[in-house]
């Protein structure tokens, strides 16, 4: 078996309740995790060996990882990136990185409500098109006048219907100023809901 070897680059380091670290998937469990998918029918690939990169909160505990799984729910938003491109929610900053490597890509807002999580991960971000707002992406008002080629909304937890609502708000709220925009997890959310 291949080894998976972290994309992030950013180091592992604590800020508030927030923690970056790296962790191991061994082998055993990795077959584990497959096992686990295909008796829930949840997962779609197989975890390789390797690692890995997580966001952890003291309270919350992982909120985001580095794995193929997470960054296959984020590869849409990274295709359909072009022009001014907003991202509600920081994270590892995976999903920033390569949005930032399409040269369709002329700026990158990111809004972001956590300082901890800005001062944990931004540093590791350079490129002169990104701006890091921080703010709630409820509360963030955009410049008069800006449209955005894409919007994604990624600033939940978990998947769970209670999210279904706070997506519908947040598209709604962009509706007249984005080309495109989705939101983590919102397919298999509905889907899992029956809508």
């Amino acid at each position: 078996m291949s080894k998976h070897v972290t994309k992030c680059s950013v180091p592992d380091g604590t800020r508030g309740p927030w923690r970056v670290e790296r962790f191991e998937v061994s082998e055993q469990d990795a077959k584990f995790a497959g096992f686990r998918a295909i008796i829930s029918g949840g997962g779609r690939g197989a975890l390789q060996p390797g690692i890995y990169t997580k966001l952890v909160h003291e309270h919350r505990g992982i909120v985001m990882s580095d794995t193929p799984d997470e960054m296959r729910d984020h590869s849409v938003a990274v295709r359909k990136a072009r022009d001014h491109v907003l991202v509600n929610g920081l994270g590892l900053g995976l999903v920033v990185a390569e949005i930032l490597a399409r040269p369709v890509v002329t700026k990158l807002t990111v809004v972001e409500i956590d300082q901890n999580v800005i001062d944990l991960v931004a540093p590791h971000l350079t490129d002169p098109r990104l701006e890091i707002v921080k703010n709630s992406a409820y509360d963030y008002r955009p410049p008069k006048g800006v449209r955005y080629g894409a919007v994604w909304h990624d600033i939940w937890d978990d998947l769970c219907g209670d999210n279904l609502p706070e997506m519908t708000k947040l598209k709604r709220k962009y509706g007249r100023r984005a080309d495109w925009q989705g939101c983590w997890g919102e397919h298999f959310t509905r889907r899992q809901m029956g809508r």
